[in-house]
């Protein structure tokens, strides 16, 4: 069997409401559902939660709903120990294993159930992979652009250039790193290994595991921000 895990709580700084925003006439929290749901390997969806509107959107859309603990739902709370926890919840209320899990967001929309299969697949493929996780190339934020302040409040390499290697290759191009990935958040197929021993896994995201395979899809983001929501309806 293979399950969908959907995490999504009330509390949000940023961008207050913001999984249940309307995005092209839907909440935002609908459309990593959809593709769960068109997803022709997922068996059942299920989600994680605190709060009751995103609680009454599940259900309308079939999901089964998982009792987030006050503690797994807070600000400093991770998301990886929301994902353990829900894994754990599945497997007791299954009464027996599961396949693979697709992870997925309430507030990361930029997801297809085509691009779901296609994880499942590579997975079912190939029994060396951990996880296999979409992606989207960000050149223009390589970590030879990423800078931090220090003491004096001024600009400074985040990464010292020397971890780069080749000094030759530090210029102003964008493209100077080749493709720069950066998991977006849409979703993370993994196996059952990846949640039920974190440990193992490479951060930040450790659910993840090791070997990870890249879904390439572009433009994809989690939506913490209110200026990102026109990003993410251009995707759609």
């Amino acid at each position: 069997m293979i399950v969908a895990l959907i995490l999504g709580r009330e509390g949000s700084i940023g961008f207050p409401g913001k999984n249940i925003y309307p995005v092209l006439g839907r909440p935002l929290m609908v459309y990593p559902l959809l593709a769960a749901k068109a997803a022709v390997n997922v068996d059942e969806v299920y989600v994680s939660t605190d709060s009751d509107k995103i609680k009454q959107g599940s259900l309308e859309q079939g999901a089964k709903i998982i009792e987030r603990p006050s503690e797994l739902a807070t600000k400093e709370a991770l998301g990886e120990d929301a994902y353990a926890h829900g894994y754990r919840h599945i497997c007791d209320t299954l009464g027996k294993s599961v396949e693979l899990i697709v992870l997925l967001f309430c507030n990361a929309p930029t997801i297809l159930g085509k691009t779901i299969d296609a994880g499942i697949q590579a997975l079912r493929n190939d029994s060396t992979l951990d996880s296999a996780v979409t992606v989207s190339a960000y050149n223009m934020w390589s970590p030879i652009r990423a800078r931090k302040l220090n003491a004096e409040g001024l600009l400074q390499p985040f990464v010292p250039f020397e971890a780069f290697g080749n000094l030759k290759a530090v210029n102003c191009d964008r493209d100077s790193q080749g493709e720069v990935y950066f998991a977006d958040m849409s979703a993370s197929i993994v196996r059952p290994r990846c949640l039920e021993d974190l440990d193992y896994g490479t951060l930040p995201q450790r659910w993840m595991g090791k070997r990870i395979y890249p879904l390439k899809q572009w433009g994809g983001c989690d939506v913490d921000f209110e200026w990102q929501i026109p990003q993410v309806e251009y995707w759609l």
